[in-house]
């Protein structure tokens, strides 16, 4: 599986690093998010260093969908079944600045973007009800949804769609680029191949002073820095408690030729298994993109069989559809559908978090990004204190439980199936399996002809992973951490790989 994003990129110059310390702010995490912020804080004047654990665009930014559309499924009804209508008005407000950012950006960068509208459709009655319960929500909000009558360009029946006119949708990475090299011509650094592992707290301007200088350890070494800002996702830092208010998610793209009618328009799905429609071009030609069967990470049994779905899905509704690029994508759904934006504990002003965007990164990374540069530039965003403010409902209480019991019963799962299967056969290509020795769980798969062992505990909290034969990865069930077959971490919020065995 390989993104069209990042096999149609193309390179992007970083920095070496050779032991450069002493920044005012570090950024971990060289995706949309991370790299919105330091670019925010460099025109400020700041020295700014972004860390990315593996290469730009590794992660979510580079296998999104890519849309920069305020229409955002059942988003907004979520958000007022949860909070009031400020939350959801902030919410908002915070969509549209973000979207003018970007096509602001785009337009003073030369990065191409089509405007497109943006539409949410059912198929089912009971879709057409959540349909209506979003555009009230939309409405509300000040939103201008409307309904649409009949299929439109869609090849299938529909029972109800909302339509947004005058969105977006763009190329990811040719955003990142453009992004990296403002940064880097401002006196910014990005270092690939530096994952953070660790974070520590030093005063540095003598006693009675306050002064703090954040340490971040890193697999290169040592960085010292004013503030630290973690946009990877998850964060890394358990200190938070992040992950246990997130479900991580993982959900499935594929870019096909099609010989006849592509629709023009982004089309999402409000039923389940989620189906997205967008347009891309690629190797010269216009493409049709699909996604969906999203899953919780390290849950699914047999996350090929998903892929697979999602393309006859495909070929059934676009005839001669073929398949040029599979990809997939994780994402974090917040307990209680906004993101969390912030000091990762309350008072702590110089390590701050970005997650929770619920599928929805391209507007709430750069929102973040908006509202993070502010805070620690001693600014201010008119819908930030509303959004990111602290906030627990009935509704997220329950909803973090369940998520956390969730947790518990995978644990116990795991640890139980783990210590009760023993194999001594190699799986065959492009499989694995957890298996026993000496009471430990230990992960068998055979990718490319090579077998490889490794632990399967994961080295986050424990969780015993499972195999996930669509992308050959050891899934953490708990937490969302991955890793490749031979054990590297891919994924947070775990920063060590597993033991060899």
């Amino acid at each position: 599986m390989h993104s069209l994003w990042l096999d149609t990129a193309d390179g992007i110059p970083v920095d070496t690093y050779t032991g450069q310390s002493g920044f005012d702010s570090v950024v971990a995490g060289a995706g949309l998010t991370g790299l919105a912020t330091a670019v925010l804080l460099a025109r400020a004047g700041q020295r700014v260093a972004v860390l990315e654990a593996r290469s730009i665009g590794a992660a979510t930014t580079g296998h999104t969908t890519a849309k920069v559309s305020l229409l955002q499924g059942g988003q907004l009804s979520r958000i007022s079944s949860h909070h009031d209508s400020a939350a959801a008005a902030a919410y908002v407000a915070a969509q549209q600045e973000a979207q003018a950012w970007i096509l602001r950006y785009c337009d003073e960068h030369q990065v191409e973007y089509d405007r497109r509208d943006a539409y949410t459709y059912a198929t089912t009655p009971h879709g057409a009800d959540d349909l209506a319960a979003e555009q009230r929500a939309s409405q509300a909000a000040g939103l201008p949804v409307e309904a649409v009558a009949g299929s439109g360009e869609l090849p299938f029946a529909v029972t109800g769609m909302l339509r947004l006119a005058d969105q977006a949708q763009l190329h990811p990475m040719r955003l990142l680029a453009a992004l990296v090299a403002e940064l880097r011509s401002r006196g910014g650094s990005v270092f690939e191949g530096m994952r953070v592992t660790g974070v520590s707290h030093a005063n540095d301007g003598g006693v009675g002073t306050g002064a703090r200088t954040v340490t971040v350890r890193t697999r290169l070494g040592d960085v010292q820095t004013g503030t630290l800002v973690l946009a990877t996702g998850t964060p890394m830092l358990n200190r938070g408690g992040h992950f246990g208010v997130l479900t991580p998610k993982r959900s499935y793209a594929a870019a096909f030729t099609v010989p006849g009618h592509i629709p023009a328009g982004m089309y999402l799905s409000i039923d389940a298994p989620t189906r997205s429609l967008r347009t891309a071009r690629g190797g010269g030609r216009e493409l049709l993109l699909a996604g969906g069967n999203g899953h919780v990470v390290g849950r699914q049994s047999h996350t090929r069989g998903l892929v697979e779905d999602l393309l006859r899905w495909t070929q059934q509704h676009f005839p001669g559809a073929e398949p040029t690029h599979t990809w997939s994508a994780q994402d974090y759904e917040p307990a209680g559908s906004l993101p969390y934006v912030g000091p990762v504990l309350p008072g702590e002003k110089r390590i701050l978090v970005a997650t929770g965007f619920n599928k929805w990164g391209m507007t709430n990374g750069v929102a973040a990004a908006l509202a993070l540069s502010a805070s620690i530039l001693g600014g201010d965003n008119h819908w930030a204190k509303e959004l990111y403010k602290s906030r627990i409902s009935g509704r997220d209480a329950a909803s973090t439980a369940e998520t956390n019991a969730s947790v518990g019963l995978e644990m116990l799962s795991g640890w139980l199936g783990g210590l009760t299967r023993t194999t001594q056969t190699a799986p065959p290509e492009g499989q694995g399996t957890v298996v026993r020795e000496n009471a430990r769980p230990v992960g068998v798969c055979t990718v490319d002809s090579a077998t490889h062992r490794v632990s399967a505990v994961c080295t986050h909290l424990g969780g015993v992973l499972s195999w996930n034969d669509a992308e050959a990865s050891w899934d953490c069930p708990l937490h969302g951490s991955r890793f490749s077959a031979d054990g590297t971490v891919l994924e947070g919020p775990a920063v060590r790989d597993l033991e060899g065995r």
